[in-house]
């Protein structure tokens, strides 16, 4: 079987009812690291949470990059290193989020959900965590799993009383959750590992998709796509399209053959354009990533709201 390497685009919308963007994401392709993030609170707090969350995550796999590193929490012998590096990344963000409410009136109770992808090219196994309602699918050959079990009250009163009824269940609040990071100063994270297979493709998302589109939709636009930035485009388009009703987020992880190790290395090599847009003076209703480069360089600002992560061999020509 031939080796395999993962890669992603991911694209963040605000949608068509709320004033601005409280996801976050980070594509980490030099890292095979794939984040989302999910901010919850008032005051714009939900986006501080959120930004903390990929942040902290993407500033750990850099600085554990190397062996010679001391890490914050026990390694935990009964995973692996790929699993204790995801875990532990998680539960820094949580704590970090956790001081930060603490300290801050205005950012008292905020918190977020978050899903991780990791791939490991040396072991060709993706490692999922999550912690809240942000979820991790797999499509493969035009069928589509859900990989991860929302942290809501829905799921809870499910597994507790399989037996209710469709009319019970419909009684139950949404979008409630009953886990998060920042909530309290240790979180627990589902952990898991999948054999992915050439052809593959992971969505991991908020719940502004998974909640205004099916899995099988979400599925036929990701096998109708000619690429992964098309289906991100496609995706958020069809759940503005379906009203909009959250922040909409979705990264999707590609698995393909492994390319030469000389072009591989060149590929790293090449500097990622990552833009950050302050989700308040994003007003334009459209997925961000359908401008080129410069226009979106030109709309930076330095607090970051929503990273667009433009790999370099998709960044579009200004001229066409």
């Amino acid at each position: 079987m031939p080796l395999m390497r993962a890669y992603a685009a991911g694209l963040s919308d605000v949608g068509l009812q709320r004033e601005h963007n409280e996801d976050s994401f980070i594509v980490l392709n030099e890292l095979d690291l794939y984040v989302v993030a999910d901010g919850m609170g008032g005051h714009r707090a939900g986006d501080v949470a959120s930004r903390i969350a990929t942040e902290t995550i993407g500033e750990f796999f850099k600085s554990t990059a190397n062996d010679d590193v001391t890490w914050p929490f026990h390694f935990d012998t009964n995973l692996s290193e790929e699993e204790n590096r995801l875990l532990t990344g998680i539960r820094v963000a949580n704590r970090q989020i956790f001081e930060r409410s603490t300290r801050s009136r205005e950012c008292q109770g905020m918190g977020t959900t978050v899903v991780g992808a990791m791939f490991s090219p040396r072991k060709q196994k993706m490692y999922i965590g999550h912690v809240g309602d942000s979820r991790c699918y797999r499509i493969r050959a035009g069928k589509i799993q859900q990989l991860t079990r929302d942290h809501s009250l829905v799921n809870d009163y499910m597994v507790a009383m399989p037996d209710l009824t469709d009319e019970q269940r419909s009684e139950l609040p949404k979008n409630v959750i009953t886990r998060a990071l920042g909530m309290q100063d240790h979180v627990i994270v589902d952990l898991q590992h999948d054999d992915p297979a050439l052809g593959d493709v992971y969505v991991i998302c908020s719940d502004g998709l998974s909640g205004m589109l099916t899995d099988e939709v979400i599925e036929q636009v990701v096998t109708a796509s000619p690429d992964i930035r098309s289906a991100c485009r496609k995706l958020i388009e069809k759940a503005n399209d379906q009203g909009g009703e959250d922040n909409i987020t979705a990264v999707l992880i590609k698995i393909e053959a492994a390319r030469d190790p000389a072009d591989t290395a060149s590929d790293l090599e090449m500097a990622q354009t990552v833009v950050a847009i302050d989700p308040l003076k994003a007003t334009d209703p459209g997925p961000r990533i359908s401008r080129t480069s410069e226009e979106l360089l030109g709309e930076a600002e330095t607090m970051p709201g929503t990273a667009i992560v433009i790999p370099p061999d998709l960044v579009e020509d200004p001229k066409k």
